[in-house]
């Protein structure tokens, strides 16, 4: 069974990382759902080395871009490069091409960086001098940033920050966790298994698409991202239509990870601030009375109402 098969990779998974339950599920969520993830969190967290760790259970490659000021396009996607010796120019990829890529910090290279990666979160290939070169499937983008300096960092643009399915705000962990990560650092890491190889999971991301949604739900995300284009002190922008196009796809994972074939409005409401956070562009007047777009999000979710819809199987004739 599919979920058998993800709890195996999620216990291997914990066998690194403690506690992070939440983002742990929103990586693997991300990954059936075929959309990238953006994690924001202080350092130390356990960010980098949760992708490291996902790509060896899942057996796919990975690649680590650190993100700085001095980084150029070229870096990150490829570029041209001159032979003299045949008097030809070869192709030289860059990082992007792997199966996880960790973009960390994003936010420390200017924009010209951050939106070379605009066409391979959405088109899945790289354009070099005319030539697309499509990247390994499957193929999942995990950007951290750091939300207490902002000395030496570039804001996301809204065009690039869109292309997440989700962002997810991670916290310092619980006394109990935190002590199970000081011990594990008194012995060697230990040797993982690879879980799930990237045909099954190929596999999984097909099954992800069998996952039934009711329109009353369908209709529900819509609701919540037109209610967060009403007209607001407080809002901007509202979400866009990749919201709910996103939330409807993440909660079809979710749904599977947790052995149902069908989406409960649970679900929605579970992801629905990971969908819409990076989504809103916050007033003036918001900045300045630090209202955050979980506090907006929190109210939208109480205005709008929850469908009543019935998911239970008829009786057996």
């Amino acid at each position: 069974m599919a979920e058998e098969r993800l709890e195996q990779a999620l216990f291997e998974i914990r066998r690194v990382i403690a506690g992070q339950d939440a983002m742990l599920e929103r990586v693997l969520v991300c990954l059936l759902a075929q959309g990238h993830l953006l994690i924001e969190g202080v350092p130390g967290l356990a960010k980098t080395l949760t992708i490291k760790t996902t790509a060896a259970v899942l057996g796919g490659s990975f690649a680590r871009i650190q993100f700085t000021p001095d980084l150029v396009p070229a870096d990150l996607v490829g570029t041209r490069v001159y032979r003299p010796d045949t008097g030809t120019f070869d192709t030289e990829l860059g990082p992007v091409f792997c199966n996880f890529l960790l973009a960390d910090e994003i936010n420390r290279a200017p924009a010209k960086v951050q939106s070379a990666l605009l066409e391979v979160m959405q088109e899945r290939q790289v354009t070099i001098a005319h030539a697309s070169h499509p990247v390994p499937d499957p193929f999942l983008v995990l950007a951290t940033q750091n939300p207490i300096e902002s000395e030496g960092t570039y804001p996301l643009p809204e065009a690039q920050v869109d292309r997440f399915m989700l962002k997810i705000l991670i916290g310092y962990p619980e006394h109990d966790e935190e002590l199970t990560i000081v011990q594990r650092q008194l012995s060697a890491a230990p040797e993982l298994r690879e879980v799930l190889t990237l045909e099954e999971l190929r596999a999984l991301q097909r099954k992800v698409f069998d996952v039934y949604v009711d329109p009353a739900l369908i209709s529900y995300t819509v609701s919540l991202a037109a209610a967060t284009r009403a007209p607001s002190d407080y809002v901007s922008y509202g979400a866009s239509p990749r919201g709910p196009i996103s939330v409807t796809q993440a909660a079809r994972a979710l749904a599977l990870i947790r052995g149902r074939d069908y989406v409960t409005a649970d679900d929605v409401r579970a992801l629905a601030k990971d969908a819409f956070r990076h989504r809103l562009v916050l007033s003036y007047q918001a900045l300045a009375e630090g209202v955050t777009p979980d506090a907006i999000l929190d109210g939208v979710l109480t205005e709008v109402p929850v469908p009543d819809v019935q998911l239970a199987r008829p009786a057996a004739v």
